[in-house]
């Protein structure tokens, strides 16, 4: 089984003591990027990603020092650079040897500029979503810059493994850089609801948070069937038999705030 999460905007720049870190797949599709994003000034940046004046002045600085290659100097492992909600449920800094391992080879992250990255594969800072549209060469955003790249990608590595079935735990924006007609695989997408006055919804942070728990079980349980997914139940969330389908399965908790 293979499961899929999404980066995050903040990034945790804390010394980490990891060894046998890895370089990402598409480094070389990074530097082409940043080759291009680097040439947009604070105030394109802010356009193209609608931020504020002060955190386009602070990307255009990391694209213009962003290095061709990653070291431990420059970069950290990214399940541990990134600092979000999914990672807050992920909580990759407490997983043990054994888990890291396994999360190395049954986990990838979505990326705007990196495209997938191992949980072990060091990134330098940066902010590049992936709804973002860069012009390049391929098209007029980074769906078209990475087509079907992504796809082959983990159908290759879904091969290795022998795993028939990836787990989408990542956003929309991101789960849509993956070219359908290209993936080979079952996909199924867990789905996180609060309840409060018998009333069901989606709240996006405890959605986000959950994402990254449910990571952090198949990774840890080392679940391989649907069926395992079923028995997650971190956070006090339960499996809604009802509302579940083939390709999305529901998580439901009584929610009180």
């Amino acid at each position: 089984m293979l499961v899929i999460i999404s980066p995050a905007k903040k990034l945790n720049w804390d010394p980490v003591s990891l060894t046998n870190l890895t370089n990402p797949a598409f480094q070389k599709e990074a530097v082409e990027l940043v080759d291009i994003a680097k040439n947009l000034s604070p105030k394109k940046l802010s356009d193209l990603m609608k931020i504020s004046e002060n955190l386009a002045k602070l990307n255009f600085d990391r694209f213009n020092s962003f290095e061709s290659k990653s070291t431990n100097k420059n970069a950290k492992p990214a399940a541990l650079a990134f600092a979000g909600d999914t990672y807050a449920g992920l909580e990759a800094r407490t997983l043990d040897l054994e888990s890291m391992e396994y999360a190395q080879t049954h986990l990838r992250i979505l990326s705007g500029l990196y495209g997938l990255l191992r949980p072990l594969d060091q990134i330098q800072p940066y902010r590049l979503e992936m709804g973002s549209k860069l012009r390049t060469e391929k098209g007029n955003s980074l769906y078209e810059f990475w087509g079907d790249i992504l796809s082959k990608e983990l159908n290759d590595h879904a091969s290795k493994i022998n795993s028939q079935i990836l787990v989408n735990c990542a956003s929309n924006e991101y789960f849509n850089a993956i070219d359908k007609r290209a993936l080979l695989l079952d996909v199924v997408t867990p789905v996180f609801l609060e309840n409060k006055g018998g009333k069901s919804k989606i709240i996006s942070f405890f959605a986000k948070k959950a994402r990254g728990a449910m990571a952090r079980f198949i990774i840890e349980h080392k679940v391989t069937t649907i069926d395992g997914l079923k028995d997650f139940d971190s956070g006090g969330y339960k499996f809604n038999k009802n509302d579940s389908t083939k390709d999305r399965i529901i998580f439901e908790r009584n929610h009180s705030e």
